[in-house]
């Protein structure tokens, strides 16, 4: 098969070194890609979001399958576009695809289907929700409505928190449009859980958990980011806490959307708080999570040729899911600075110090080649270290050491990443 992936950084990388080993991968195109896919795939320049240049490639090298990894272009519609020139892709239709792209949707989706969140009020109009804030109960965490790269969501634990985050997300338009509508919703206690599941349009099937660690800086402290780094199994995600799941989350979403006339396709992503009353939604992704992907696509034992199909074609009940049982730890070098202002264009080394060491998995999220065929940072967070091991302390263990093996001039990482493990 000819397989056309689309997206740039690190979940797109570990989808491509998933998508080589299936003996039915002839050929791997990747657009844009970055430095590390082009040693899996052949990199095409074309950004993900120029949808009719991307299935004008597809038409012309005869693609029998795209992946669409991102979140920006399955929001924008680019599985509609595909489809329309019948073309096979996996990811949601844009109807679909709003359980991301709208967090007031989501949000009103569940309420509707009784599917257990956080509750909530939903603003258009800044004043009105200025005045809210002043009232409401503290602490209480700000969502805009649209996609904000992972940082769209300000936990504010006061008032004065609160207010500014409304003028920030509303009035300075911190996160452009995506900040019309704001989400207000009560602050939930637990341990955050990250599942990602394969759905059909029907048949839900669920990976293997995972949990990430969102804050810049050791502790849990400093701004929100895409994530610093991830582990999995989580602990946390005990049997009990995945039947329940089962039962009121998972399948009732799948069902919602169906309900609702707009069948999801794809992965959906489903964030949990494992809260005192149970566990809760957090929040709907459409797509595979990065950095979630780059520790459970390692333990997943399927070709992921054949899930991707099955959902397509609409035959995911006829799929079961297996996974290795060592755990998998990714820590994510970043550029010092993120999610703020940083340097590109640093040179970086050691690569090559993981060659043919099966368990240790180097993902590239923000990299390029230089004019010289140097690889250098291109982006806030640049590389995922991986490392599979027995347990979650060796598999800690072994990504932390791998991380010495790579250096660059402005390297920033994490070194909690599943230290929650020791408390578990």
């Amino acid at each position: 098969m000819r397989i056309l992936v689309v997206g740039s950084g690190g979940r797109e990388h570990v989808i491509c070194w998933k998508l080589a080993q299936s003996p039915k991968t002839e050929k791997i195109y990747c657009a844009p890609g970055n430095a590390g896919i082009s040693e899996v795939a052949e990199c095409v320049p074309i950004g993900a979001m120029e949808f009719e240049k991307l299935a004008a490639f597809a038409e012309e090298k005869k693609i029998d399958l795209t992946i669409v990894g991102m979140d920006d272009p399955l929001i924008g519609g680019i599985v509609d576009v595909f489809e329309a020139k019948g073309l096979r892709v996996f990811g949601p239709r844009k109807n679909a695809a709003v359980i991301e792209g709208s967090k007031a949707f989501s949000k009103e989706l569940m309420k509707k289907y009784h599917i257990p969140t956080a509750q909530y009020e939903t603003f258009t109009d800044p004043e009105a929700a200025l005045e809210y804030v002043k009232t409401c109960k503290i602490p209480v965490v700000l969502k805009a409505d649209g996609p904000a790269l992972g940082k769209g969501v300000l936990i504010c634990m006061t008032r004065d928190e609160a207010v500014a985050g409304i003028n920030q997300i509303m009035v300075e338009r911190k996160f452009g449009a995506s900040g019309d509508k704001v989400v207000v919703e009560e602050f939930m206690t637990g341990r955050e859980v990250s599942v990602l599941s394969f759905v059909d349009g029907k048949t839900i099937r669920i990976m293997a958990s995972a949990q990430d660690h969102k804050r810049a800086k050791d502790g849990d402290q400093g701004l929100n980011t895409g994530g610093m780094g991830n582990f999995s199994p989580s602990p946390f995600y005990t049997e009990e806490v995945d039947a329940f799941c089962r039962e009121h989350i998972y399948q009732r979403t799948v069902d919602a959307m169906a309900a609702e006339g707009r069948p999801f396709t794809g992965v959906i992503f489903f964030g949990l708080m494992l809260t005192p009353d149970g566990p809760k939604v957090l929040e709907y992704n459409a797509r595979f999570g990065d950095p979630e992907a780059q520790v459970v696509l390692p333990r997943m034992k399927n070709d992921l040729v054949d899930v991707v199909e099955a959902c397509v074609d609409g035959k995911l009940d006829q799929v079961e899911l297996e996974f290795r049982d060592e755990a998998c730890v990714c820590v994510v070098l970043a550029s010092d600075g993120y999610p703020l202002a940083y340097e590109k264009g640093v040179p970086m080394y050691g690569f090559e110090k993981f060659k043919g060491k099966e368990d240790y998995m180097c993902f590239h999220a923000g990299t390029k080649f230089d004019g010289n065929g140097q690889i250098v940072t291109n982006g806030g967070r640049v590389l995922g270290i991986t490392a599979l091991g027995a347990d979650l302390k060796e598999a800690r263990r072994k990504a932390y050491e791998a991380t010495d093996w790579i250096d660059f001039r402005t390297k920033y990482m994490r070194h909690d990443i599943g230290k929650a493990i020791d408390e578990a």
